[in-house]
């Protein structure tokens, strides 16, 4: 986001906050508890909340750089099973390496599988929101195995969608508010105090509608990782310059082949329109839209949300058994 607004020793820590070893030949139990996990690039911060019996869900934020703070809702689903969040390398808890050249879709690809493996997450569900459904999308085009479902919250399988839907909510801005975003973007001054302030007037309605935003935006704007987003989307939601510009995958969406949810707001920057188009690209898919939310629905409508979640991740379970 802008500039103004989004402006913690050991490898791998097994007995606080892994999972428990195990005589050979058993499966591994995950333990509750914080620890770091090597990446290429430095070390990403994980948490691991709660112990129960179901298969686990890894949580992908979105960004990318946005921190998995805003996703503490989500914990509400650790009653039932191990929930995993993990800040992407460059934001939040994990380091930040001043590398750009980190900052692409592969090492990130590379980045969740090593999650994965020095967690010893053999079956997984997977949450994805906003560029997490970006890296979900191509983690499953990898053929990974173990991942029994996919929830693919606000998703954006193509970023020139994502722009053209942008640019039509751009002009429902006040005019005023409009001439100051597209004098700034003209003019190569996005990093102004005055641009920073314009831009809020669209995430205010399409970002988070609650007023105040509650703390675990505040701490997703103070924690952010602004090298990660600047590189890969640009100085905006809506002004896409970054090397994501161009991503899409809509023709491949037929080959995710397992349980889909996708979840969007009615007032989101993804688009309900955009989201139920997605869910038709893929087969057997289901969609659920929230009329109270825009982007950030776990925050906006939690008690909804969480349950909806559950209930699509319990019917997968009870499908596989």
């Amino acid at each position: 986001m802008n500039a103004r607004l989004l402006s913690v020793s050991a490898t791998l820590v097994f007995a606080v906050a892994g999972y428990s070893c195990a005589p050979q030949g058993t499966v591994r139990e995950l333990v509750a508890g914080e620890g770091f996990v090597e990446v290429q690039g430095g070390r990403v911060w994980y948490e691991i909340v709660g112990s129960g019996s179901a298969i686990p869900l890894v949580l992908l934020h979105g960004g990318p750089g946005a921190t998995s703070y805003y996703l503490e809702p989500l914990k509400r689903l650790a009653d039932e099973r191990p929930v995993i969040f993990y800040d992407q390398l460059g934001c939040g808890r994990s380091e930040r390496p001043s590398d750009s050249a980190l900052w692409t879709v592969e090492r990130f690809l590379d980045e969740l599988q090593r999650v994965r493996d020095a967690l010893g997450l053999d079956e997984v569900h997977i949450f994805g929101h906003s560029w997490g459904t970006m890296l979900a999308a191509e983690y499953m085009f990898t053929n990974p195995s173990g991942v029994k479902s996919l929830v693919l919250a606000s998703p954006s399988f193509s970023i020139p969608r994502w722009l053209e839907d942008a640019s039509k909510l751009r002009e429902e801005l006040p005019t005023e508010t409009q001439r100051i975003l597209a004098r700034h973007e003209e003019a190569g001054t996005t990093d102004s105090e005055e641009y920073a302030t314009a831009t809020m007037e669209f995430y205010k309605r399409h970002l988070c509608r609650l007023e105040p935003w509650p703390e675990e935006m505040e701490q997703t704007f103070s924690n952010f990782g602004l090298d990660v987003y600047h590189t890969m989307c640009g100085p905006s939601e809506f002004h896409g310059t970054g090397s994501l510009k161009d991503f899409d995958v809509t023709d491949r969406m037929g080959e995710l082949t397992i349980p889909v949810l996708l979840t969007a707001g009615r007032y989101d920057e993804a688009t309900p329109e955009a989201t139920i188009w997605y869910q038709g690209l893929i087969p057997g898919s289901s969609v659920k839209i929230f009329e109270e939310s825009s982007h950030m629905t776990m925050l906006e409508e939690p008690e909804r949300y969480v349950q909806v979640l559950r209930d699509f991740l319990r019917s997968v379970e009870a499908d596989t058994n």
